[in-house]
């Protein structure tokens, strides 16, 4: 994996694994098989023997995922599957919301776009923003900021999303151009929703195309997703929302992991630099747990501690993950509705999300021999504070009421954007979490 250091291949030479020692074996192992990527439907699958792990404790683990509300889990080491849930034929063509997960698929088309010299990340956002649109003080907010959550502006997490979830945003870049600065750009980190939604629209400027089109056109199709698979939800301006809500069935999911796994190559054509990717996946100097919007290192959103220091993950609501292990060779996505176990009701699962990542991967570990057991989640006592979750002038301001409101922008009318009546982007059968009919216009694989 390039820069990311060797893969475990054999057990002829002692690695560190999970915080122990694996003992070199007296034999050199046989050769492990390795698989290519592929736009077919169909991954190229392995046994687990085949690429030097152990099949039982593999199954244990697929099944202990299963019964923590894992509807898909996809196991791939040196590129061939090697391990699927119990539900995954059901699931798998299904499109299903990958919430923040989205935030790290469009880091990649940002890359794209950057690789293109389109995108400057150094460069202020005003660069991009329509003349007159937002103040001297956000338009000095730089796409890097944007890309590491450091923009500075107030968070409510909830607040920031529902109306998303319930879509009555007019525009909800122009309404990020609203929202309060609690810090300076480039100060802190702050995990903003809305951050996110501005990063799409300035992509969407860059590249002088709906972030849509370019996003089938540079990512999906080489991977062999084509629009009808997934429904990516826009505001009522037709602006792709960046921080979810990219609909999409768990087997493309799952090809999208593969791409960054690989460094941003698939076959032989190279999607995404390796030079952006060493950018993204290096922590900013805000956050050591985050880079261009993906959660970097052990210990890091549920990313289980014990895992090698290169780890990193793809993250969202409910736990939609890919996380990636370079030093293994492994990827792992999965995708469902929590599952955590938590001894302090709605707030632990809130909080405690690593618990399910945490045990999951004592058991998938056990599938490389010589690993040492890390032990039983122990859960930390509850340190959120609820009310970050809401803001009730980010909430207002869809409105046109209160501080955090966008002049001109409310769910009525917003600058000169022509706006689509509330709940008319969906495509039938599409509701907020999955996308499930047999109406030929439904999103998924058929």
């Amino acid at each position: 994996m390039g820069r990311f250091g060797g893969f475990l291949t054999g057990f002829a030479a002692v690695s560190l694994v999970a915080g122990s020692v694996l003992t070199p074996s007296a034999q050199a192992a046989p050769a492990e098989t390795r698989c290519a990527v592929t736009s077919d439907r169909d991954p190229q699958r392995a046994r687990p023997e085949q690429v030097g792990m152990d099949s039982a404790p593999l199954q244990e683990a697929l099944e202990f995922a299963a019964g923590r509300n894992r509807f898909n889990v996809q196991v791939f080491r040196h590129n061939c599957l090697i391990g699927e849930g119990p539900t995954n034929d059901q699931s798998g063509n299904v499109a299903w919301n990958i919430w923040s997960s989205t935030k790290s698929v469009v880091s990649m088309l940002a890359g794209i776009a950057w690789d293109q010299e389109k995108l400057d990340i150094e460069a202020p956002i005003g660069r991009y923003l329509p003349e007159g649109l937002g103040d001297e003080l956000r338009r000095s907010i730089t796409v890097e900021n944007l890309l590491t959550e450091t923009s500075g502006m107030r968070v409510g997490v909830f607040t920031e999303g529902i109306t998303g979830v319930i879509p009555v945003d007019p525009n909800s870049a122009v309404q990020a151009l609203g929202v309060p600065l609690d810090n300076p750009p480039g100060a802190a980190f702050s995990y903003s929703q809305r951050n996110v939604d501005l990063l799409s629209y300035v992509i969407e400027l860059a590249v002088g195309e709906p972030l849509q089109q370019f996003a089938q056109r540079e990512l999906f199709d080489p991977l062999g997703i084509p629009p009808s698979d997934y429904y990516w939800a826009r505001d009522r301006a037709g602006h792709t929302y960046g921080y979810a809500h990219l609909t999409i069935p768990p087997n493309d999911f799952a090809k999208i992991g593969l791409l960054v796994h690989n460094e941003g190559r698939w076959g032989r054509q190279q999607i995404l630099s390796k030079d952006y990717l060493a950018r993204a996946l290096s922590p900013s100097a805000a956050n050591r747990c985050y880079g261009y919007l993906f959660w970097l290192g052990a210990g890091c959103a549920e990313i289980p501690d014990y895992l090698p220091a290169d780890s990193y993950a793809m993250s969202g609501l409910g736990l939609q993950n890919v996380f990636f292990i370079p030093s293994l060779d492994l990827t792992v996505m999965w995708t469902g509705v929590f599952g955590n176990v938590t001894n302090y009701g709605l707030q632990g699962i809130l909080q405690n999300f690593e618990e399910l990542p945490h045990e999951f991967f004592r058991k998938l570990l056990a599938a490389f021999p010589g690993t040492t057991d890390p032990g039983p989640y122990l859960e930390p006592p509850i340190r959120i504070d609820p009310s970050r979750y809401f803001d009730t002038g980010i909430l207002l301001a869809v409105f046109g009421i209160g501080p955090s409101a966008y002049p001109g922008c409310n769910v009525f009318a917003c600058l000169n954007y022509p706006l689509a009546p509330p709940f008319t982007d969906a495509p039938p059968g599409c509701a907020v979490l999955v996308c499930l009919g047999p109406d030929p216009r439904t999103p998924g694989i058929r």
